[in-house]
């Protein structure tokens, strides 16, 4: 897939093949995956052409963890996490053509995307109550969406089960390591395995986002390119049953 993960897509709505829903019709896209997967720049360009607002609930983990960071949180303790999770004042955009996310007003959209918090952020990923935390407001702004595509570690699962469209997103460990390195450029091997491999390997540990549960379609983008895995999502949405 060409186009790397989390990748800010540009405004505007994108031409042809836009999937013709009603506007007006409730639709709620869950998408799943490990690292490098792809699932963020997928999910965000499936929300432009459906006409649905977008949820990258891992820029939420990310403003999290920078939160704690930044207050010095010692990310050892587990309840002192928490509590910073509970009280971060969190403010996330949901439109595919602009990507923003604040703590406490300050904007750290690109802040979040650095490797001091990548490396950081399964500590708080990991924290069940934090978790438990963020999936409440998560589920809280898909429950004010008419229309939305969200995409996360334990969407299909946890915060959205009840999606019209579930679809773990997946790819093999060398197309994810390689996408992961085109996004952080010029990254080295060691830092790609702790980006990839022993991230997804932490947060296994509380969340399943490698095998799908029934009702969730696998679609492996390994030998498909960015285009081709959009499309296939789209399909996917087109084809489910609607409530």
């Amino acid at each position: 897939m060409t186009a790397p993960e989390e990748t800010q897509a540009a405004g505007g709505s994108a031409s042809g093949n836009t999937a013709s829903h009603n506007a007006q019709e409730r639709l709620v896209v869950a998408i799943d995956g490990p690292s490098g997967s792809g699932k963020s720049s997928v999910a965000k360009e499936a929300a432009r052409r459906l006409g649905a607002a977008y949820l990258d609930t891992g820029a939420m983990y990310r403003a999290v963890t920078w939160h704690c960071l930044d207050a010095g949180t010692d990310l050892t303790d587990a309840d002192a996490v928490a509590r910073a999770v509970r009280e971060a004042d969190l403010s996330i955009s949901t439109d595919p053509g602009l990507e923003r996310i604040a703590i406490h007003g300050t904007d750290v959209t690109t802040t979040i995307r650095e490797p001091f918090v990548s490396e950081a952020v399964s500590a708080v990923a990991t924290n069940l109550e934090a978790r438990a935390e963020l999936v409440r407001r998560q589920r809280a702004i898909i429950g004010e969406q008419p229309r939305i595509v969200a995409e996360g570690r334990d969407i299909t699962t946890v915060v959205a089960p009840d999606a019209h469209c579930r679809i773990l997103l997946t790819a093999s460990e060398e197309a994810r390591m390689r996408r992961r390195g085109l996004q952080l450029g010029g990254a080295t091997a060691e830092a790609l395995q702790r980006q990839v491999v022993e991230r997804d390997a932490k947060d296994s540990t509380v969340t399943n986002f490698t095998t799908a549960t029934d009702g969730v379609h696998t679609l492996d983008s390994s030998d498909l390119d960015f285009e081709q895995t959009v499309q296939a999502v789209l399909t996917l949405v087109e084809r489910a049953p609607r409530a």
